[in-house]
Parts: C-alpha cells; sequence; structure tokens
C-alpha cells in the first residue's frame, strides 16, 4: 500500500484543540504545473484508506476493516479540489454521515492544517468526522490515481485560481481535457459544483461544462433545493470572505450523463 498521509496522524491527535491558521500560513495558491515531491499512489487500489478512516479501515484488519467478505467496502464518494482550510468537508460531514470524502490539496501548509483540524473536530465530537479527511497531491495531475471509474457521486471546485492571464489558462482547474478525466471518475448521475467569485472564470467554467457531452446543467429548481448549493459560498474561507464583502459569485452546477442521454 502506498502511504498516502491522511488525518490519522499529527500533533493535535487527541487533543481536541482545533489548529489556528496563523501557524499554517501559505500562498494563496500553487503552480499546479510545478513539479512537487509527496508520494502517489500507482493506482487507486494503492491508496491506505487506513490512513485516512480508521474507524472504516482499522489499519490491523487490512483494506476491509472488519474483515467480512461478504461486505463492499466502502470507497471514497466526494472530492473537494483544491480543498482549502476544509470548511466545505466539516459542512458536509454531519449532512453525509454515510459518505466518505477527501480533500485535495496542493499547499504543503495547508494540508496540514486540515488534517489538524479533522482530528481535533474527532477528538472533541466522538463518532463525528471520521467519513473526511484530506491528502497532498495535485488533483490536475493525479485524479486518475485515487478514484476509479464511476467511483464519485461530487465533486467541488470552490473558488479555484482565476489564472488571469491568458497564457495561464492552461494551469485552470476547469477545462476540456481535465472535464474528461473528471467524466471518468464521476458516476452518471453524479454532480460537479463549481463556484467562483470572478465573473470570467466563472464564464469560463460553465462553457467548459456546457460543451462537453458528458456533462449537462442541474435545472434551477432541482438546484433550489439542493442541501449543499448554500454550503459553497458559506462553507469556505473564501466564500465568507466574499459575503463579507458584499461581493457576487458566480455557480456552475452540471450533471454526468451517459452518451445516450444527449
Amino acid at each position: 500500500m502506498t502511504r498516502t498521509s491522511g488525518a490519522n496522524g499529527g500533533g493535535q491527535q487527541g487533543s481536541g484543540k482545533l489548529p489556528r491558521k496563523r501557524f499554517y500560513r501559505a500562498r494563496a495558491h500553487s503552480n499546479p504545473l510545478s513539479d512537487s515531491h509527496f508520494p502517489i499512489p500507482i493506482a487507486p487500489d494503492d491508496v491506505d484508506l487506513s490512513q485516512h478512516y480508521p474507524r472504516y479501515f482499522p489499519a490491523d484488519k487490512g483494506e476491509h476493516g472488519d474483515g467480512d467478505g461478504d461486505a463492499e467496502a466502502p470507497r471514497i464518494r466526494f472530492a473537494d479540489v483544491g480543498c482549502g482550510f476544509g470548511g466545505l468537508l466539516v459542512g458536509l460531514s454531519p449532512l453525509f454521515p454515510d459518505k466518505l470524502m477527501i480533500g485535495m490539496e496542493l499547499r504543503d501548509k495547508v494540508t496540514e492544517y486540515v488534517k489538524e483540524r479533522v482530528l481535533a473536530l474527532r477528538a472533541s465530537n466522538p463518532g463525528q468526522y471520521d467519513n473526511i479527511s484530506v491528502v497532498r497531491t495535485n488533483s490536475m495531475k493525479y485524479i486518475p490515481n485515487y478514484f476509479g471509474k464511476a467511483q464519485l457521486s461530487k465533486m467541488f471546485f470552490l473558488f479555484p485560481d482565476p489564472h488571469f492571464k491568458e497564457k495561464n489558462h492552461r494551469r485552470r482547474v476547469i477545462s476540456m481535457h481535465l472535464l474528461d478525466e473528471y467524466a471518468y471518475v464521476m458516476e452518471v448521475g453524479g454532480i460537479i459544483y463549481t463556484i467562483t467569485d470572478v465573473e470570467e472564470l466563472g464564464i469560463w467554467m460553465r462553457t467548459c461544462l456546457e460543451k462537453h457531452p458528458l456533462f449537462q446543467a442541474v435545472p434551477e429548481e432541482e438546484i433550489k433545493v439542493d442541501p449543499v448549493v448554500k454550503l459553497l459560498s458559506s462553507a469556505t474561507e473564501e466564500g465568507q470572505k466574499v459575503a463579507r464583502n458584499g461581493g457576487q459569485t458566480f455557480q456552475a452546477i452540471f450533471r454526468r450523463i451517459s452518451l445516450q442521454e444527449e
């Protein structure tokens, strides 16, 4: 098993004391096209889930947790790409307590903060927040290394780096070629959520999704009753900052469809 470091270790484990962001200062964004050095699983089956979800995958009982051969091991179902300080994960956890979800973050100090935050929440709320974790990785390069075909039911892209310069548009986390990868790991019927406070980027993401044959806009009446949508602008630090400043946000919420549904 590849040891992809998760929320099962760190200095705050068991203390219940939330980490302080001032000790985890980091740049607002990282270059996703630069080389970084961290362990990458060769394939989804090589992700050591016991490092992320020890309640579901006790390290001493193997990959399938309780060892019951008849029970299918749970799989990660939600991915928050560029999860920042983990606010969305924390908000989603009690809404979907039976769903495993993971945040994917490139910045090392921010990843460490989320790890400590999850451990502290687990310690102070026994039986809760065991379904969330974080991994330091580059999701623009390694999504297929973590998830199998049709594994995910929800993907989130909240306030991604706008990369304003045209020459840097290839660094944007939503693009036609990356949507091919996202479509591969998402089940039919799964939903991709995007939000930004940059209108041009909002138009870009919506246009990419509209052009892609495997995604279709979710009807407005469904969006209004989706409990997740409220969290898009309220759960994250960036969303809260936009709200405090009276800023506008631009959402694009699309469903994974099959080619037959076109």
